[in-house]
């Protein structure tokens, strides 16, 4: 027999990341019509271009994987 409280955590995980991915998508359709309401066109690169035509770097850093 399951256990009811593995069930509800596993939903609430599943629900939890439902949400984010909804959110990510939303937030990346609004960057787009902003970007292209601005008239810079619908590609997110364009952002790490301006940032670096404005002398930003990156907020984060990867280490290079070994």
């Amino acid at each position: 027999m399951t256990d009811p409280r593995a069930m509800v955590q596993t939903m609430i995980s599943l629900a939890s990341a439902s949400l984010g991915l909804v959110a990510a998508l939303a937030w990346n359709e609004a960057i787009k019509t902003t970007l292209a309401q601005l008239g810079l066109g619908e590609d997110l690169a364009i952002l790490g271009r301006i940032a670096t035509r404005i002398g930003g770097g990156a907020a984060f850093e990867r280490e290079a994987e070994g």
